[in-house]
């Protein structure tokens, strides 16, 4: 069964006391066994593991220690194993950590318990255990530190040769890293350099504090030129007063171009001029020079200063970037300008000019000037490459040729044994279990600890069973880490069909719809919380649900939104408002589900003029809404042919140009 697991480094092997484990003859307790005899069954441990936690949580230790006598057996044993050793941690010995590391290696559990040990012992300063537990695979930037002091600890000085790169960032470290950079700096391993360059990339970061902390360590002469790199940062405004920057250096430069770039965020036409005035005053690098103007250009698009930007690009064409270019792209779009899109069309990368996206708008904007090719592809050769994709060009492309769409649908193929195989493997029969015993935060934990390790195939067959005990999410997943983008049963799953067909018949809404708003939205992840407070599968905010759930009748807690009979409940009502206040529009209805009514209202009335459909979305301002529509109009093609019925990308209705 371990053969499905890559090779892992020498640690795993987990030579840590070998010794004592030779002698203490521990078998591992989380291999699946037969039950015997008088077990408990699968569901009566689940029954006993809760109880046993809540006894544990209780400190109702005699009780604990009947309940867990009886799950011997039980794949999630070891969770109270660790609970209960974390909870004694100063009680613990070496011995008895490296015996848990042993039982259940590769586990989430085991790294767990190994940092929590790890930081135990450098709070008592045991640093020779300390190295024996430490690996370098251990990404917990207190845990180095520790490590490096631990060998400075035993007369090791080379560690001092790898406290830079730990010192030089932009954000500040742990205190537990304090005492390793005091023995750094007694060393004299801080230079000016290294000084000048924490500096900078504390103010690249925003990281003003870290940058004042840094200044102070400074020679007096560096930190005069390091306070002025600060007060141009809090006000470039500052770079009026020329002559305060006339001192020829590479810090006086880079001081400018800091504060230039600063400017240009908030004024892109002033900091374009007062570039011209500082590029004749300092010798600018070339590269320098080149990416200050190229900001600047940016930024003057940005502000909708496009005439500058054209100028400034047409005096330096090497100026243009990929992004630069795009945005100038969907501006001549956006007017119609169909000759200045053709222009700014053929400057982008090959690369990008053969991507999907740009193929369609090539070949549109050789049908909007009537243009023919004189030794490249026609628009109509462009449409067919392009509807020869599953994509929201693709189906756009083959709209316009009469071509059915292109829908292949390749699932992979995996054999029961290996279906069998991973299931067995004791990280995924914890997850599952964990997952059944609602603890989905550890189960996921679990999975991803598990599955990280796993090859491609044995990654899709974990991904399979996920989608089988409607963990739907975890099953996408699968097919994006392994690229297997013809899965379409895997990638887009029938997820909560009874609760979707009930929806789609109290709305009136096809549950093509519904279906791409909720695979777009959380993967049909139940429990998904955006950092903006959205939940669950339709990704509702809590007050937009409470006034979707007062208008229709349907009781309603704040935490009834991460069930889904609730969610996709509230979640296709509040898509029926939309659709019903944007005319029965999918395009509208998506943005605004993802921007807010008001911004799509917002930008339908800062339209000057009617647009095409394909135009609109594409010069949708913000990209992630953009993003959003192409791809919720792009699942609603291919779950309409997950159902059985052919659904268009875009109905003659959609396609009127939009005010």
């Amino acid at each position: 069964m371990w053969a499905i697991f890559r090779a892992r480094r020498a640690w795993v092997a987990l030579t840590l006391f070998s010794a004592l484990w030779a002698t203490a003859g521990v078998q591992a307790s989380d291999q699946p066994v037969d039950k015997k005899p008088g077990q408990l069954s699968l569901e009566q441990q689940r029954e006993t593991y809760i109880e046993a936690q809540r006894a544990l949580s209780q400190r109702q230790m005699k009780r604990y220690r009947a309940l867990a006598a009886e799950l011997q057996d039980y794949p999630l044993l070891p969770y109270l194993q660790y609970q209960e050793m974390t909870r004694q941690l100063s009680n613990l010995s070496s011995e008895e950590v490296a015996n848990f590391l042993y039982e259940h290696p590769y586990s989430y559990l085991g790294e767990q318990l190994r940092q929590r040990w790890l930081r135990h012992l450098a709070a008592h300063k045991r640093w020779d255990e300390y190295r024996q537990f430490y690996h370098s695979d251990l990404n917990d930037t207190r845990l180095h530190c520790h490590q490096l002091f631990a060998r400075l600890e035993n007369n090791d000085e080379s560690a001092l040769d790898e406290v830079a790169p730990l010192w030089n960032v932009e954000r500040s470290q742990p205190d537990a890293c304090d005492p390793l950079f005091a023995r750094w700096m007694e060393a004299g391993g801080l230079t000016q350099d290294i000084a000048w360059e924490r500096h900078r990339k504390a103010l690249k970061a925003r990281n003003r504090s870290l940058a004042t902390y840094v200044g102070r360590l400074m020679p007096e002469e560096q930190q005069r030129l390091a306070a002025l790199y600060r007060e141009v940062d809090r006000n470039p405004e500052r770079l009026r007063q020329m002559g305060r920057f006339s001192a020829q250096s590479p810090e006086m430069r880079e001081i400018i171009l800091h504060g230039l770039d600063r400017l240009a965020r908030r004024d892109a036409p002033n900091a374009l001029h007062l570039w011209h005035r500082y590029d004749a005053q300092q010798l600018f690098e070339d590269q320098d020079r080149l990416e200050i103007q190229r900001h600047i250009a940016t930024r003057l698009v940005l502000q909708n200063n496009f005439e500058a930007a054209k100028n400034l690009l047409t005096q330096s064409p090497q100026l243009t970037s990929e992004d630069l270019t795009e945005r100038l792209i969907r501006n001549a779009l956006r007017q119609q300008d169909w000759q200045s899109a053709s222009q700014w069309l053929a400057q982008l990368p090959e690369a990008s000019r053969e991507s999907d996206r740009w193929r369609y708008w090539r070949a549109r904007v050789m049908e909007e000037l009537d243009l023919e090719p004189e030794d490249g592809p026609s628009a109509m050769d462009l449409y067919a490459a392009v509807a020869a994709t599953r994509s929201f060009y693709g189906f756009l492309s083959a709209d316009k040729l009469g071509y059915e769409y292109r829908l292949l649908d390749r699932p992979v193929d995996v054999t029961d044994t290996l279906l069998e195989q991973v299931e067995r493997l004791p990280g995924i029969t914890r997850a599952r279990e964990l997952l059944l015993v609602g603890d989905l935060t550890n189960a996921g934990r679990e999975w991803f600890h598990t599955t990280r390790a796993l090859d491609s195939k044995s990654i899709i067959a974990a991904g399979k069973l996920a989608e089988r005990w409607g963990w739907y999410r975890n099953g996408i997943q699968a097919t994006i880490r392994t690229r297997s983008w013809d899965d379409l049963q895997l990638r887009f799953p029938l997820a909560y069909r009874e609760q979707m067909d009930s929806a789609a018949e109290a709305t009136s809404i096809n549950p093509h719809l519904l279906f791409a708003i909720a695979r777009q939205e959380s993967a049909f992840m139940a429990d998904a919380r955006s950092p903006a407070g959205a939940l669950g599968l339709m990704q509702l905010m809590p007050t937009t649900a409470q006034y979707t759930a007062r208008r229709a009748g349907i009781p309603y807690r704040k935490h009834d939104l991460l069930s889904p009979d609730t969610n996709i409940a509230l979640g296709s009502r509040y898509l029926h408002q939309l659709l019903n206040e944007f005319n029965g529009n999918r395009i509208l209805a998506a943005a605004a589900y993802n921007a807010g009514p008001t911004r799509v209202r917002q930008w339908l009335g800062a339209t000057e003029r009617t647009l095409p459909y394909d135009v609109w979305i594409e010069t949708i301002p913000f990209r992630e809404t953009r993003g959003y529509v192409q791809n919720v109009l792009a699942y609603s093609v291919i779950y309409g042919y997950r159902l059985g019925e052919l659904s268009p990308i875009i109905t003659p209705e959609e396609a009127q140009n939009l005010l």
